[in-house]
């Protein structure tokens, strides 16, 4: 294959824990995807959540290196991207976000030729998600008169239609481009394409026909859909949900996973019958996993466990057919290798990474630890005693950055306030059990190994939050970051 297409597909809070392996996973697609490709079944992120974890992926660089996290919210231009080095080697560079995250305002558009938000029809800074999200009449004609003029009117006001006409389903709105773009698309050279699917991100809400395959028999689909999905409000105790709320949210999760399968299969046809599936390099994975319910919490955010760093990632096409391969790997890990699978040079954005290439002729050591960082709470425990007024102490111990290390056999995570937690995750996988106290030899090593990695690199020292529109800030709430 010379100059292939490169699709990467970002299955947004997709854990290891229900879709590994792929072929007992509720993602049909992916398992098809996974029989004929690789997949990595040990594969984790570097961060919990989707800014860093995406600046990750982008860059091939741990938190602390891009300086994309909870404090500084903005990925900056003081490292080469993913898709700057794919356009510079002659590719076109498409991206579809779905996740406000992955847009632009906060930095994420270098490289791209063209990076749609699903959720517009013209492409615009002003964002009427709050207009479409009003749940009465009178609120939406509030909504509307708030945004309609902030920017061009036209544009803003055929956005506002397109997003009522189309029910809100930006899953559906970006394969559909992505769809009509692949059969119109009439240029030479390869392309570079990136998607990200925000399914099944909190709330979960899957058409009926999806999860109604999963509920339990004795609860109707509306009635799931009356659960309250707030993992800020659950955080701090505003309500509680007990483990059979928490059974029927995680059969709505599950129809979520099944959801955004089926846009897969669509992309995956799209790509065949365009006639570029064979000339094709296609990674899915996820920037990372979901507690629902695990450990007492609901969302990705405040913790390392494995519930949100262990994620599925799939190559196929090219030199990934061999199957299955169990050995530990990072998603940033994705980075090098794809560029040695299209035969991008790119030597100023290799000599950045942090990363080591899964390509089958690569000549990199495999991995014998993963490392994650939390590098600061999203959002602070300032914030949410803002929005709450009251919060346990409990949540104040959040306000700190954790760091782990995870062997095939043993963790360790470590907290800026002094907390310490070591797992033997070979025999406790749930980390149901820290054996810090107990094992304080091991717990030392771990330690030691951890202050080498993070000796390894230049660590960023950033502060600062991005000024981001009101309206990206609503749809960020929506989902459960602010």
């Amino acid at each position: 294959m010379s100059r292939p297409n490169v699709v990467v597909t970002v299955l947004d809070t997709v854990r290891g824990r229900d879709t590994v392996p792929a072929s007992s996973s509720p993602m049909s697609t992916l398992g098809d995807i996974a029989a004929s490709g690789t997949e990595f079944t040990s594969a984790f992120s570097a961060a919990p959540w989707t800014l860093p974890s995406h600046a990750s992926l982008f860059t091939g660089t741990y938190p602390s290196q891009h300086g994309a996290h909870g404090d500084h919210t903005y990925l900056d231009d003081s490292l080469r991207t993913l898709p700057e080095a794919f356009r510079d080697d002659g590719y076109e560079t498409v991206g579809v976000s779905n996740n406000t995250w992955i847009t632009e305002e906060f930095g994420f558009h270098r490289g791209f030729d063209t990076l749609r938000k699903g959720w517009q029809y013209f492409q615009s800074d002003t964002d009427l998600g709050t207009v479409t999200r009003a749940e009465h009449p009178m609120s939406k004609l509030r909504a509307a008169s708030d945004r309609l003029f902030d920017g061009n009117p036209l544009v803003n006001a055929a956005n506002l239609v397109y997003d009522e006409m189309a029910d809100g389903d930006g899953a559906d709105r970006a394969t559909s481009w992505v769809e009509s773009w692949l059969d119109d698309r009439d240029a030479e050279s390869p392309f570079f394409l990136f998607l990200n699917y925000v399914d099944p991100h909190v709330e979960y809400r899957p058409p009926r026909e999806y999860a109604e395959q999963y509920l339990p028999p004795d609860v109707t689909y509306d009635e799931a859909m009356t659960l309250r999905q707030d993992p800020r409000a659950y955080d701090v105790g505003e309500y509680r949900l007990n483990d059979r709320e928490f059974e029927i949210l995680h059969a709505l999760y599950r129809g979520a996973l099944a959801y955004a399968d089926d846009h897969l299969a669509r992309v995956r046809d799209a790509l065949v019958s365009a006639g570029e599936w064979e000339d094709t390099i296609l990674v899915v994975l996820s920037d990372h996993g979901e507690n629902v319910g695990d450990h007492g919490f609901f969302g990705h955010q405040y913790n390392l466990y494995d519930s949100l760093l262990h994620v599925p990632m799939v190559f196929h096409g090219g030199p990934f057919h061999e199957g299955r391969r169990d050995g530990l790997v990072q998603t940033l890990d994705a980075a090098p290798t794809l560029l040695d699978a299209a035969g991008v040079e790119a030597p100023e954005f290799r000599r950045q990474m942090h990363a080591r290439s899964l390509h089958p002729d690569a000549d990199s050591d495999p991995r014998d630890a993963v490392f994650a960082e939390y590098v600061a709470p999203q959002p602070s425990p300032d914030r949410l005693a803002a929005r709450f007024d009251e919060i346990p102490d409990r949540v104040r111990t959040f306000d700190r950055s954790l760091r782990s290390v995870r062997t095939d056999d043993e963790k360790y995570v470590q907290a800026s306030d002094g907390s310490e937690w070591f797992y033997r995750v070979g025999r406790d996988p749930d980390e149901a059990w820290n054996r810090a106290s107990s094992n304080e030899e091991r717990t030392e090593l771990l330690s030691d190994r951890l202050d080498q990695w993070l000796d390894s690199f230049d660590r960023e020292e950033k502060s600062g939050e991005v000024s981001m529109s009101d309206s990206t800030r609503d749809r960020l709430s929506d989902l459960g970051y602010l």
